[in-house]
């Protein structure tokens, strides 16, 4: 896999930390637990979109595109962070969001990333919840172009074979760091969403025959169709950077029974997670993804599933300013 093929804008420094959580570690009684800091990756405060849309970016910029488009609920870190990289490139950036998540609370409708998506300039349009939102994203390039704009139109999360490529680099750089620094890695974990992330570190660390298994912590979708999302993609950047004999469908592992009562919406395993990753190690998780992934993680060590022995690295894969979208939920928690 030589992905100095594929056009490529550089957007963060990179290695991203790769740290032991000592105290989260003690506290569960094992496995020995990393973190790889992806909520390091610099761009309007980070996240895992970042090394997407280094590719996303670079097949634009290589495209003479002056305008990103793209689609994501309403407190999107995958929004935000492109909003962001269009700024950084000069360029303008159109962004639909859905009303995913019903509520009428002001702080998730206008705090949080909808502050900064406005605070960085991006033209917003809502859309009610249950729309074909990237079927809407290409009607909103069209527009655009029909207007003499030349738009680039990403799909939400960043999620298809080019941005797929950030994490297949992601899994050569974790890796890389694995070996300097001589960590036998048994597993990663980490939320699967929209399929990207996940599909990327299958193929990346598949095509180096790693002997790393990948269990995403589903934020959305029930196990079948998150396993079958993630699989087709995984197919498809395979074959995009040349892994021959593509992905074995048992390469895809996701647990989805910490979504709670939907996408977006809290439970008592987030908010433990949250709370115990900020007082232990003073690291910030977020409501909607890596706070559920780290309630999933912790969890499964609880019941025994993930071994003492093992040693866990958990990605972390940014958006902690969404952490003002939930405010009250997590005053209810202060006062309980």
């Amino acid at each position: 896999m030589h992905l100095a093929h594929f056009p490529r804008v550089r957007l963060f420094p990179a290695p991203t930390p790769l740290e032991k959580l000592e105290n989260l570690t003690r506290v569960l009684g094992g496995p020995e637990i990393w973190i790889k800091r992806d909520d390091c990756t610099v761009v309007a405060t980070g996240g895992n979109k970042v090394r997407k849309l280094e590719f996303l970016a670079g097949a634009a910029v290589a495209q003479g595109a002056d305008h990103l488009v793209t689609q994501g609920a309403v407190q999107s870190n995958h929004v935000r962070q492109t909003v962001a990289v269009a700024a950084k490139l000069g360029m303008k950036c159109s962004v639909l969001l859905e009303h995913r998540v019903e509520t009428n609370d002001p702080g998730y409708l206008t705090s949080g990333n909808v502050l900064l998506d406005r605070l960085m300039g991006a033209t917003i349009e809502y859309r009610p919840g249950g729309t074909d939102m990237n079927a809407a994203a290409e009607a909103k390039g069209e527009e655009l172009r029909a207007a003499g704009a030349r738009p680039y139109v990403i799909p939400g999360g960043g999620s298809n074979r080019v941005g797929a490529l950030g994490y297949v680099s992601c899994a050569q750089e974790l890796m890389q760091q694995a070996d300097d620094m001589g960590l036998k890695i048994d597993r990663v974990v980490h939320a699967t969403g929209s399929a990207g992330t996940q599909a990327g570190l299958v193929v990346g660390l598949e095509g180096m025959n790693a002997g790393v298994r990948v269990l995403g912590i589903g934020v959305r979708a029930p196990r079948p169709q998150q396993e079958a999302n993630v699989h087709r993609l995984a197919q498809e950047v395979a074959a995009y950077v040349g892994v021959k004999g593509g992905i074995a469908r048992e390469a895809v592992e996701a647990n989805c029974d910490y979504v709670g009562p939907g996408y977006g919406q809290p439970t008592e395993g987030m908010r433990e997670a949250v709370t115990m990753f900020a007082q232990l190690e003073g690291v910030l998780l977020d409501p909607v993804y890596s706070g559920k992934g780290m309630a999933g993680l912790i969890d499964l060590i609880r019941k025994g599933v993930i071994g003492a022995k093992e040693r866990v690295v958990f990605l972390h894969t940014g958006g902690a300013v969404g952490l003002y979208g939930y405010q009250g939920f997590f005053e209810q928690g202060f006062a309980a």
